[in-house]
C-alpha cells in the first residue's frame, strides 16, 4: 500500500519546524503519510493555496484561521486547527535610534515601562511612529495592539500599523518604511544582526503562553480523519524532538536549508534554545520559554485560545461582538481531533478543553483523560485574565474611559 500524500503550506519561520521536522526526521514516513512541504513568501499567499485547494493543511497564523472561517475580508470558508504549531516566538523590534529611548539597549526589560516610554513618544506630536505586522490578523498584530493599549497608547490613533511579509520586515527597518516590527523569528535577529534593529520585548513577555502557529485544515477536508490523526501524530514526534536539545544542531541546519528558511542556522539555533541577541555588541540572553514548541500540552488546541482571539478582534475593530461567530470562533480549534489522534501513544491529554486564560500563577496540575500534566504560569504582562465565558465584560474593559 502506497504512502499517504499530503501537502502542507509554509512560510520560512522557525515556528515551522514541525512540518519540516516531520518530513525530514521522517516522522510522516513512518505514518504513512508522504509529505510535501510547499514553501510560500506571504500569509495571503498560503492562505489562498490552503482554500483553492492547492494543499491540504497550511502552517499558519492562528487568528487568521479565525478570521477565515468568519468571512472577514473575504467569503468565508470554514477552517479547523486540530493542532497548535507553537506558543511565543515573536519579538517587537524598533530601529536602534528609537530603542535607546525606551529601554537599556541589549537586555530585556520591563515590558510596561518600556510601553510608558513609548508612549510619551508616540503622543509627543510630530510624525506618528509606525510599526509593521505580518497580517491584519495576526497574533502579531493583536498581541502589539494589547501590549500598546496596556501602556496607554492608541494603537488607531497614535501610532500606524502596516502590513510587511516576514521576510522583508528588517529591510523595511532598514530603509525606514517602519519604525519598528513584530515578526517571527529569524526575522528580529536578522534585523539585528544586520544594525538595523534593536530587540525590546520579546511577545512572551506580553503573554507568557501566547497562542502563535497552528495547522489548519479545511472544515470540509476532515473527512479522512485517519489521514489528518496520521500528520498529527508526526507533527507530535517532531515536537518531541524539537525540544531535545541533543538534536538541536542538526535540526538547525535542516531548518536553515535553501527550500526552508533559506537562513543562518546560527541565528536559527538561538532561537531554539531561547538564546536572544537583544542588539549587536552585546551577549545573547537566555530567556526561559521564549519559543514553546511541545511541553506542556503547548501543541493542544485550546477553545479559550480561540475564543481570546475573537475578543482582541473585537477590540481592534476588525469585527463586531456577535454570539453567533463567538461559538464559531470558537469551534475553529478542534481539542476532540487532538485526543483521537494522540490517544494512541498514551501521551497528557487534557480533561478540559477550555481555561481561564491568564489565570495560572504557577505549576499546576490539571485533570487529564490520560497520563500526568502539570502547566506553568500563562501570566499576561498587565495582570489582567481572560475568561471565555465573560466576553463582554472583558470588552468593557477596554472601553474609553
Amino acid at each position: 500500500m502506497s504512502d499517504t500524500p499530503f501537502r502542507i503550506g509554509f512560510l520560512p519561520l522557525v515556528d515551522a519546524a514541525l512540518p519540516i521536522l516531520a518530513r525530514e526526521l521522517g516522522f510522516a514516513e513512518a505514518e504513512g503519510i508522504d509529505l510535501t512541504l510547499v514553501r510560500d513568501m506571504s500569509w495571503a499567499t498560503v492562505n489562498d493555496r490552503l482554500l483553492y485547494g492547492h494543499s491540504d493543511a497550511a502552517h499558519m497564523l492562528a487568528p487568521l484561521a479565525i478570521a477565515t472561517t468568519l468571512g472577514l475580508g473575504r467569503p468565508a470558508t470554514a477552517l479547523s486547527v486540530p493542532f497548535v504549531l507553537g506558543l511565543n516566538g515573536n519579538a517587537i523590534t524598533l530601529r536602534p535610534d528609537l530603542a535607546t529611548q525606551v529601554t537599556t539597549v541589549g537586555v530585556p526589560g520591563d515590558v510596561a515601562v518600556i510601553g510608558r516610554r513609548l508612549a510619551d513618544i508616540a503622543r509627543g506630536g510630530g510624525k506618528p511612529l509606525r510599526f509593521g505586522v505580518v497580517h491584519r490578523y495576526s497574533s502579531h498584530d493583536y498581541m502589539l495592539r494589547y501590549w500598546l493599549i496596556g501602556c496607554g497608547i492608541d494603537p488607531d490613533r497614535d501610532v500606524e500599523i502596516v502590513t510587511v511579509a516576514p521576510p522583508f520586515a528588517a529591510d523595511a527597518l532598514a530603509t525606514g518604511e517602519v519604525d519598528g516590527i513584530c515578526v517571527g523569528e529569524p526575522w528580529n535577529s536578522v534585523a539585528v544582526d544586520r544594525g538595523v534593529g534593536v530587540i525590546v520585548a520579546v511577545t512572551s513577555q506580553i503573554w507568557l503562553r501566547g497562542v502563535e502557529k497552528v495547522l489548519a485544515i479545511r472544515a470540509d477536508r476532515l473527512g479522512d480523519g485517519d489521514a489528518v490523526h496520521r500528520v498529527i501524530r508526526a507533527l507530535y514526534r517532531a515536537g518531541e524532538a524539537f525540544v531535545d536539545p541533543q538534536q538541536w544542531d542538526r535540526i538547525a541546519e535542516i531548518l536553515a536549508l535553501p527550500q526552508y528558511l533559506d537562513g543562518s542556522a546560527d541565528l536559527i539555533r538561538r532561537a531554539m534554545a531561547d538564546r536572544i541577541l537583544f542588539a549587536i555588541g552585546h551577549e545573547a540572553v537566555h530567556l526561559p520559554d521564549f519559543m514553546f514548541q511541545h511541553r506542556e500540552a503547548a501543541n493542544f488546541p485550546w477553545i479559550s485560545q480561540a475564543a481570546w482571539l475573537y475578543a482582541q478582534m473585537c477590540v481592534a475593530g476588525h469585527t463586531q461582538p456577535d454570539q453567533a461567530d463567538y461559538l464559531a470562533a470558537q469551534h475553529v480549534f478542534r481539542p476532540d481531533i487532538y485526543r483521537a489522534a494522540l490517544r494512541p501513544l498514551g501521551v497528557p491529554l487534557p480533561g478540559a478543553s477550555s481555561k481561564l486564560e491568564g489565570g495560572i500563577a504557577g505549576a499546576t496540575g490539571v485533570g487529564t483523560t490520560q497520563g500526568r500534566l502539570i502547566l506553568s504560569a500563562d501570566r499576561f504582562f498587565d495582570a489582567r485574565s481572560f475568561d471565555p465565558d465573560g466576553l463582554s465584560g472583558y470588552l468593557k474593559g477596554f472601553d474609553p474611559a
